[in-house]
């Protein structure tokens, strides 16, 4: 694992607010830390740069692993993930209720890949929305 410096860090996680960029769950309500992640990981060439990392919960981080891309179950062609540095959240994913919805073939291949819809997930958003902490 790469050592990224505090400053960075600390960099990162004002920046997303503390809140996971890829499902926008905040750390304040999970029980494990959100994790700095390379959004293009070392192994593809991704540096340990401000513009290349994002705050992740653990369960979008451990699901993304290094992947850039995943197939599209719906049309079945190739995609790349969401970049939230890159990418405008509302343009590809929406609520309903707690579920998150895909709105693109990018948003599609990260709902599916990063596991946003798992029944365990859902719940928890569905009980911070009902306290009015989700999103």
């Amino acid at each position: 694992m790469t050592y990224i410096p505090e400053a960075l860090r600390r960099l990162v996680q004002e920046r997303a607010e503390e809140c996971c960029e890829y499902c926008l769950i905040n750390q304040k309500y999970t029980i494990k830390r959100h994790e700095i992640d390379h959004i293009r990981a070392e192994k593809h060439g991704g540096e340990t740069v401000a513009s290349n990392l994002c705050l992740s919960c653990y369960d979008c981080n451990r699901n993304k692993g290094s992947d850039l891309s995943s197939i599209d179950p719906e049309t079945e062609e190739g995609e790349f993930l969401f970049h939230p540095l890159l990418d405008e959240w509302s343009d590809h994913f929406a609520l309903e209720g707690a579920l998150i919805k895909s709105l693109t073939s990018k948003g599609r291949v990260t709902v599916f890949l990063l596991r946003f819809n798992d029944q365990i997930r859902v719940l928890e958003r569905e009980i911070l929305m009902k306290k009015g902490r989700y999103p």
